[in-house]
């Protein structure tokens, strides 16, 4: 059974779409949508209009919450046509300026607040274990608020994404989750579960080793020791931090200190080297998130898994999202294994019908900070998830 696509739009409901395209991706700012409208009444609706706030729903449930960027309205011999074209509610953080302030000694969410608020974010949802606190927090004049949200995020190694329903979510995925469904694509007839199926492999924008360079203030009674890092010198071991006693001690001074970090990725089968100069950052913490995150950047382009399945379910019946584990087994392209669900696209209309692109990457390896915990095997660590109110 066909599953109805319907879209809220100024208390109404719409659901007679031509066809339609709906997107949710971890690595997009804003998911973005498509729905084209054939209007026997021959009347276009006057509340479709740019701005309006709409929810697009499968079966009463919502898959996103978001507003019109643009409204196009045909007409022809044939009749009317209304094609509206939006985004979710992360699109004003990415066109939009963040507010212009500078803070001291802030929480994660009292930071993204402070960002998000001023443009009409109602909801935060912190989901990560153990959270930071930021020694300073400084916007530039026309810095967008996505680009902000980003930075203040990295450096706890995680990511912002907007859910179905609105809510703004800091954090990362939980791999111990079991996988939700298993594809196949088989050469025997009637085995099969996927239209088609797509393996990418490059190497360009991999690296074999991944140095990051920072500059931190030493704050009054910090009483840390730093040294000056030669990127240079050859690299023992898997991880080289620079922890030097040979600079003074430089307790109760102000200035400016080099610290480097440096992730490996064994999966890259030459020498490929590289450094990222990052901005000021807090404490050594902070700096090996943004190297682990910059490392899992770099191996993540790597592999594209692209299935384009029938549906918008799994076959259990559940609606594909994003941050879902699935099994992907093929036998021409010789794989079986399991996969993260990075992005998916809901399609629907002539000729295909309803159909589901699915963008796999590598399991286990996105935002890997964000429950460090379950990723070493420990039971009863507590989540730091909780609902943000950030608007009066």
């Amino acid at each position: 059974m066909p599953d109805d696509i319907t879209l809220l739009l100024g208390g109404r409901l719409y659901s007679r779409w031509q066809r339609y395209r709906i997107d949710s991706d971890f690595l997009k700012g804003a998911d973005a949508w498509q729905l084209q409208l054939g209007l026997p009444d021959q009347v276009f609706p006057v509340d479709a209009v740019r701005g309006a706030p709409v929810k697009v729903k499968i079966h009463g449930e919502v898959i996103l919450t978001g507003r019109i960027d643009s409204v196009r309205r045909d007409v022809s011999r044939k009749g009317l046509t209304l094609m509206l074209s939006g985004r979710d509610l992360a699109a004003i953080l990415v066109d939009c300026a963040a507010p212009i302030f500078s803070a001291r000694q802030l929480t994660l969410d009292e930071g993204i607040a402070a960002i998000v608020r001023p443009l009409g974010i109602t909801r935060i949802r912190i989901q990560a274990q153990g959270m930071t606190r930021h020694d300073s927090i400084h916007l530039e004049p026309g810095e967008r608020a996505w680009d902000a949200l980003v930075k203040l995020a990295s450096g706890r190694g995680l990511w912002p994404w907007m859910d179905p329903d609105g809510t703004l979510v800091i954090g990362g995925p939980d791999y111990t989750a079991p996988p939700v469904a298993t594809l196949v694509l088989s050469r025997e007839p009637g085995k099969s579960n996927v239209m088609s199926l797509s393996d990418t492999r490059n190497i360009q924008g991999c690296y074999s080793e991944l140095t990051v360079l920072a500059q931190s203030h030493a704050l009054p009674g910090e009483g840390e020791k730093f040294a000056v890092v030669d990127v240079s010198a050859p690299l023992e071991g898997d991880v080289s931090v620079d922890d030097g006693p040979d600079m003074a001690d430089t307790s109760g001074e102000t200035g400016h200190y080099n610290r480097s970090h440096t992730e490996h990725d064994p999966t890259v089968p030459y020498y490929r080297p590289q450094i990222i100069i990052t901005g000021d950052i807090d404490n050594r913490q902070q700096l090996e998130y943004k190297a682990r995150k910059a490392m899992a950047d770099a191996r993540l382009s790597g592999l594209d898994i692209i299935a384009q399945v029938s549906g918008h379910r799994t076959p259990s019946g559940e609606l594909w999202k994003p941050g879902q584990r699935v099994r992907v087994v093929s036998e021409p392209h010789g794989i079986d294994a399991v996969y993260f669900l990075m992005g998916r696209t809901f399609s629907g209309g002539l000729p295909d019908g309803q159909t589901s692109q699915l963008r796999f990457k590598e399991d286990g390896i996105w935002i890997p900070d964000a429950y460090p915990s379950k990723k070493h095997g420990k039971k009863h660590a507590k989540n730091e998830t909780a609902i943000v109110p950030v608007w009066e």
